[in-house]
């Protein structure tokens, strides 16, 4: 209920490009998040999907977030968690089309899951840098044994994780488990320093819950956030010291 809630205020809020005076996020709308093209990499997005779905595998599940709100939270099969614990198909799109176009040479998730948000920042660049971090190693180990080049897999909790993290700084960190306040916060704090200017942080599920729309209005109000586009389902968070600080909510 607290979601259908919040929807309804946030299409009350929302616009579109027409709503949007910042160059820079007006392109972002309009060129990106708009972006209606039929990428080739959707049939690969879509094809992995399908992978999934067709999966007999059941995992043993160590849940260190919030947990599911549909799955329990021991053993859990790979064909229902495609459709409960992972990027949904148009999300997927959305964070393939983000990748393209601003060319993310370094990403980094905090929630492998099944791999489909992971899969979509992968396939935007071949020469990406992609780490992805989970806090279940049976779905990390399984959802490793699908996966291409690219991509490095870390087993473990994020709290822990994060201190050992030698790069210096990433184009992208994707904010996708552990739905909760605290530990959104400290995450995003841990992670600031290794921001750029050009940097993007984005966070699933800001409305999940009232913990995490608290969260995310911390987040907005933190003095290094410039920009923040809230989509509902996802929230980006840029750094630009060129741009005025502004918050914008844009239907998708």
């Amino acid at each position: 209920m607290y979601q259908i809630k919040q929807y309804i205020k946030f299409l009350f809020k929302a616009t579109n490009q027409h709503g949007v005076h910042s160059p820079f996020v007006y392109n972002f709308v309009t060129k990106c998040l708009y972006d209606k093209k039929k990428y080739d990499a959707y049939k690969d997005l879509q094809n992995y999907r399908k992978l999934l779905q067709a999966s007999k595998v059941t995992l043993q599940i160590t849940d260190l977030g919030e947990g599911s709100k549909t799955l329990g939270n021991e053993v859990r099969k790979v064909s229902q968690m495609v459709s409960t614990s992972s990027s949904t198909k148009k999300e997927a799109k959305l964070l393939y089309r983000v990748a393209k176009y601003f060319k993310l040479s370094s990403v980094l998730e905090l929630g492998t899951s099944l791999g489909v948000g992971t899969y979509a920042f992968a396939l935007a660049n071949k020469n990406s840098k992609i780490i992805t971090v989970e806090g279940c190693k049976n779905t990390s180990n399984f959802t490793e044994s699908n996966f291409i080049e690219n991509v490095s897999f870390i087993k473990g909790d994020f709290a822990s994780v994060i201190p050992t993290l030698r790069e210096n700084s990433f184009d992208c960190i994707y904010f996708d488990g552990h739905h909760n306040k605290e530990a959104t916060i400290q995450y995003f704090e841990a992670l600031l320093p290794k921001a750029h200017n050009d940097s993007i942080f984005i966070f699933d599920d800001i409305y999940w819950s009232k913990e995490m729309t608290e969260a995310w209005e911390y987040i907005k109000s933190y003095s290094a956030v410039t920009v923040t586009v809230d989509c509902f389902h996802l929230g980006f968070v840029f750094f630009r010291k060129e741009q005025a600080k502004e918050h914008f909510k844009i239907r998708l």
